[in-house]
């Protein structure tokens, strides 16, 4: 994978406000979100995301979490209330990239089912994916893989096609999704 995209591939530093009567509840999940490499803020309306639970009112927020309610179709995300570090690490991925969240059942969440579908590119499909995060044009992708820009053509409709998808922005999009889901397979 090209450094570009590694680089860009790697977790946004995001501003969380946990909003709690409990305080063990509030140190846990400050620990929960440090340790994801996020920063917690008490100013809910320059935080990004907003982490509450049952004993709050929801927060005028657009990217809430909520944990312990299973019925509220105001927040992004609802988690049930033993979530698990992972759980909660996810639906602050998710909800930050525009998701909502919500379990399967009151219990927690169900493991996915597996499609085993994943997206096969090549190595030099993965450098043309690359070159597209960077913003880089077919001409400029062509002297940097110094290849012709008919094969970063190719290249970049073969991308499109296995993508699914009809814009190099979707590609660059859902390109980063896949990798950080690790469902790329090179």
């Amino acid at each position: 994978m090209s450094f570009a995209l590694e680089t860009v591939v790697q977790r946004a530093k995001l501003r969380i406000a946990i909003i709690t009567a409990n305080p063990l509840r509030k140190a846990t999940l400050t620990g929960i979100v440090a340790g994801a490499g996020h920063c917690v803020i008490s100013d809910v309306g320059a935080a990004d995301i907003v982490i509450s639970d049952e004993t709050t009112a929801v927060p005028a927020h657009s990217s809430v979490i909520r944990l312990g309610e299973t019925g509220d179709d105001i927040a992004a995300g609802v988690l049930p209330r033993n979530a698990t570090t992972q759980q909660i690490e996810a639906a602050i991925d998710a909800v930050s990239a525009g998701l909502s969240v919500r379990p399967r059942n009151g219990d927690g969440f169900d493991a996915p089912a597996e499609s085993g579908q994943q997206c096969l590119l090549t190595p030099r499909e993965m450098e043309v994916l690359g070159a597209l995060i960077e913003g880089l044009s077919n001409k400029s992708i062509a002297r940097k893989l110094e290849i012709s820009q008919h094969t970063v053509k190719f290249h970049v409709e073969s991308l499109f096609r296995k993508l699914e998808v009809n814009s190099r922005s979707q590609a660059v999009i859902k390109g980063l999704a896949l990798i950080s889901q690790n469902r790329i397979e090179v």
